[in-house]
């Protein structure tokens, strides 16, 4: 027996790749005999480089950069054989921001600019970004300033790289960014089909989760709509309304400007930690998240799994911490799907026993799948 184990994060209590070690436990308590590959997963979010380091043996460098806020931080990247992951959240993640201090008006994405030119002096030119999670909505201008692009005003003076100089961009110079950044691939997980700007865009439609009141959102859209047609009538080349742009507050449009391909989260880290491979071999796949509902169908981890399941003709079971409304129509890509929680419980409860509670769920699985094998 092959079983192949993919899961999401349960989000607030376990890592991806504790629900793998997890689960893994449980089968060699109850079925020794079975070959149990552990493949920790994310979407594009929170999570996404530990899932891939984790799953392909990779390593951490890390490196002082400028956070959410301009302060110096230190982050980290991946590497996973020739392709340095970079996890959006980890350099300007929202929860970097003090709650009173969360306003996108003030937050700038030049620190993953710094992060992405770490590596590309350590030699990298293969990149996977997850996109998730980020505090800011400046349309990637920091990161382009921090690549080398030049942004002056009307006087031909250079501007800072902060959302407050938007509205002054007079003149833009892509031709300075370094050359290596065009000599790079880019794959950017991306979940979100939002333009840069309007109503779909990111001011609007994301705007209000990072701190921004109605007259933010307002200004924000504003200075993006001109940035972006700045930036468009000196390159010849309209991005702003391409699916994904406004994608973490903008930075969609200005990696889609670098040659960026923007890619379903969950099947880009599949593709990068090699699952289609590892599926062929298995007999049966478990997978997972915090909770599975209809939402799980748009782009989730334990979605792609069962899509994949099911083109290998493998069957595929769902393990998640509660099923939500809608869940019934899951059935489409898995065997069961099961609640680990083994009696009434809060979602509190839940979350600070998940580890047992999963041990327990997937005990049950093993003795099952080794009763019938």
């Amino acid at each position: 027996m092959n079983v192949v184990i993919a899961p999401d994060s349960f989000k607030g209590s376990l890592l991806a790749s504790e629900v793998c070690t997890i689960i893994k436990e449980a089968f060699r308590c109850e079925y020794p005999e079975a070959t149990v590959v552990a493949v920790p997963m994310a979407d594009g979010g929170e999570g996404t480089m530990e899932a891939i380091v984790s799953a392909m043996n990779g390593s951490f460098q890390y490196v002082t950069v400028r956070g959410p806020l301009f302060e110096t931080r230190q982050a980290a990247y991946g590497v996973v054989q020739d392709t340095a992951v970079i996890e959006v959240a980890q350099v300007i993640g929202l929860p970097l921001v003090p709650m009173e201090r969360r306003n996108p008006l003030h937050t700038t994405t030049y620190g993953v600019g710094e992060v992405i030119m770490a590596a590309l002096h350590a030699g990298y030119r293969r990149f996977v970004i997850g996109l998730g999670g980020s505090s800011t909505n400046d349309g990637g201008f920091g990161l382009l300033c921090a690549l080398g692009a030049t942004f002056t005003n009307a006087k031909g003076e250079p501007l800072p790289p902060i959302p407050s100089s938007l509205p002054h961009i007079a003149y833009v110079d892509m031709t300075s960014v370094d050359r290596r950044v065009y000599e790079s691939e880019f794959l950017i997980a991306c979940d979100v089909d939002n333009p840069l700007y309007g109503e779909r865009g990111a001011s609007y439609v994301f705007g209000p989760q990072k701190g921004a009141n109605d007259e933010t959102i307002r200004i924000l859209d504003q200075w993006i709509h001109t940035y972006a047609q700045t930036i468009e009538q000196q390159i010849g080349r309209s991005y702003a309304h391409e699916q994904g742009a406004g994608a973490a507050g903008g930075l969609g449009f200005a990696f889609l400007l670098l040659g960026g391909k923007l890619m379903s989260g969950a099947k880009l880290v599949g593709e990068t930690v090699q699952l289609p491979e590892k599926m062929k071999c298995a007999h049966i796949v478990i997978t997972g998240e915090g909770q599975s509902d209809e939402q799980t169908l748009y782009g989730k981890v334990p979605c792609y799994v069962g899509q994949l399941a099911n083109e290998y003709d493998v069957p595929a079971f769902l393990l998640s911490g509660s099923l939500g409304d809608g869940f019934e129509k899951l059935y489409t890509y898995f065997v069961s799907c099961d609640a680990i929680a083994t009696k009434p419980m809060t979602v509190e409860q839940c979350m600070q026993s998940a580890a047992t509670l999963l041990y327990t769920k997937a005990r049950n699985l093993a003795r099952t799948f080794k009763r019938f094998s």
